[in-house]
């Protein structure tokens, strides 16, 4: 057990129980230190003759006696003059009621464990110190293995309380980073990034990035916060869509079909058999390509008249078409390949950069990747497969995909919602997990949602997106989800598997560049404008080329 501090101020006095049975009030004039989301605690008397210090959250504050209404109304006079007037000498004569929810006493091996003792009405309630709040809000300490320092409890000035995540849990109980458009999220991923790529961590993460956002974490190479006395620093490896290449017999019908567009039902039923000719014929070993699919498809198509005369259907030739512009997709190959042993090493980050990638090839390449690293890692886990293998993966891997609505939209169909349901329900036993981005919430599937069991929220407005958190988000508690909206850029509320407490945090400051700033419009054309009457001014000023004295047409002077 942590003994918390017993020269803690006294902020207030228990008034009685809350709304609830986790719940008590008390009565404060201190209107500094009572903020929502604040910590503090009272004593009890457990079953033994120690003495327990209940920690506790501030959820609610509600005024409940001040100077009266008259005495605000006249704003050139201060109500304190007037009150001394009338004789009221009370130096805080704002009275307000304090709502605390119970967390508990904090137990090092056991965690937080809520005695049920409520406090006596009379009792004495504490601010929680500092240094305290260091130990029980944290799993991990900054800098210890497992750790990820990704900034300071907001209510605590001067990053006097450094907020640090438990990596273990973080990565294999998924996570999720939910938040409006220019709260930060794509900055507080890459402060996640960082944490795990450093000495400390040495983790095999990989991105994908549809915007192209994260490529400057290329400037962890050689930074000195990264290298550590053994020689180790961080490797990134970028991959512009110029480098995507997925082997076409790592596609399976669904994939294929997502990307023929106006697909017939009965050519959808020719292409399916035909994918079953595949696997007969090549035992699901053979490296096919289109050609490979497009002699299926006859095959598939071919029926027998009367006479017995074999013939092809109209169905075939169709498809073969749709099948020879697919053929020229850059992305689609007959060997290359993005093996799971090209994406991932410990110590080393990889960004899949697909932003001049259409919507339906990023669903594919997406699924294949995912599909194929849980095979990887199950195969390797259950050793069935040789170091020698392309898919052999033995050590975690962790996935960040940004934009994750579009791969596992709510109410619509996608080609990745599924290995995504499998990997967040079953890939916490083979060592792979993921995180998932989204400015919106609300579009994200239910399922997917609540299968991350860390979150990081931040500011959101939309009415639809905050009415999903409350059913999709159950650790943060509704006390803070109410504070969504007033949260500022870089603001957000931590809970979950990775930290002892839902806490309001202020994200650190990146050590690599951030590069998903927003253009500023102005500037940029400021800078063109100036740009473009420099240039016409020289133009201008250029001196005119002289003419010759006399020019000659046939022979002819013209003067």
């Amino acid at each position: 057990m942590v003994e918390l501090s017993t020269t803690a101020p006294v902020i207030g006095t228990v008034k009685g129980p809350g709304d609830n049975s986790n719940q008590y009030v008390f009565i404060t004039a201190n209107n500094r230190q009572v903020k929502i989301g604040e910590f503090v605690y009272y004593a009890a008397h457990g079953s033994t003759v120690e003495t327990l210090q209940i920690l506790g959250k501030i959820s609610a504050r509600r005024l409940i006696d001040h100077l009266p209404d008259r005495i605000f109304a006249d704003t050139e006079i201060s109500p304190e003059t007037i009150a001394a007037l009338v004789g009221f000498a009370y130096p805080n004569p704002e009275i307000y009621e304090i709502t605390v929810d119970v967390i508990g006493y904090f137990h090092r091996a056991l965690g937080f464990i809520n005695p049920r003792i409520t406090p006596d009405p009379g009792a004495k309630v504490y601010l929680a110190d500092d240094e305290v709040l260091r130990q029980v809000v944290n799993k991990r300490q900054p800098g210890e293995v497992g750790a990820a320092h990704v900034g300071s409890l907001l209510l605590r000035p001067g990053n006097a309380v450094p907020v640090a995540l438990d990596v273990k849990e973080l990565v294999s109980t998924h996570m999720a980073i939910l938040a409006g458009t220019g709260s930060g999220k794509s900055y507080t991923a890459g402060v996640l990034i960082e944490e795990l790529l450093r000495p400390y961590n040495r983790a095999a993460v990989l991105i994908f990035d549809p915007h192209g956002e994260y490529g400057t974490l290329s400037d962890m190479r050689g930074h000195d916060r990264f290298k550590a006395d053994d020689g180790y620093s961080p490797e990134v490896q970028v991959l512009t869509p110029d480098d995507i290449r997925i082997r076409m017999s790592s596609l399976d019908y669904y994939d294929v079909l997502t990307l023929l567009p106006d697909m017939s039902d009965r050519q959808q039923s020719i292409l399916n058999k035909a994918f079953g000719i595949l696997r007969k014929h090549r035992n699901g070993q053979y490296r096919w390509d289109v050609q490979d699919l497009i002699s299926a498809v006859y095959e598939a198509d071919r029926t027998t008249d009367d006479e017995g005369n074999e013939k092809t259907g109209s169905s075939a030739p169709a498809i073969e078409w749709k099948l020879e512009r697919l053929s020229r997709s850059q992305y689609f190959h007959r060997v290359d390949h993005l093996a799971p042993k090209d994406l991932f090493e410990p110590g080393q980050v990889t960004v899949l950069q697909m932003s001049e990638i259409s919507q339906e090839e990023q669903q594919v390449i997406c699924a294949a990747v995912l599909r194929q690293c849980y095979q990887a890692r199950l195969g390797t886990e259950k050793a069935q497969l040789s170091a020698e293998d392309e898919n052999y993966l033995p050590y975690p891997v962790f996935i960040l995909i940004e934009e994750a609505h579009r791969f596992a939209p709510a109410h619509e169909p996608s080609r990745c919602k599924q290995i995504l349901r499998t990997i967040l329900s079953e890939g916490r036993k083979f060592g792979m997990g993921v995180g998932l981005i989204t400015q919106r919430p609300g579009k994200l599937d239910a399922d997917v949602l609540s299968q991350c069991m860390s979150q990081f929220l931040m500011r959101i407005v939309n009415p639809v997106d905050q009415e999903s958190l409350k059913y999709g988000v159950e650790a943060a508690g509704r006390d803070l989800l109410q504070e969504l909206p007033a949260l500022t850029k870089g603001q957000v509320i931590i809970s979950g598997a990775c930290i002892n407490t839902p806490v309001l945090c202020q994200v650190r400051q990146r050590l690599t560049t951030h590069g998903g700033e927003t253009l500023n419009a102005p500037d940029e054309w400021q800078k063109h404008f100036q740009q473009h009457r420099q240039r016409s001014r020289q133009i201008e000023q250029a001196p005119v080329a002289r003419r010759p004295a006399a020019e000659t047409f046939e022979g002819i002077s013209i003067d």
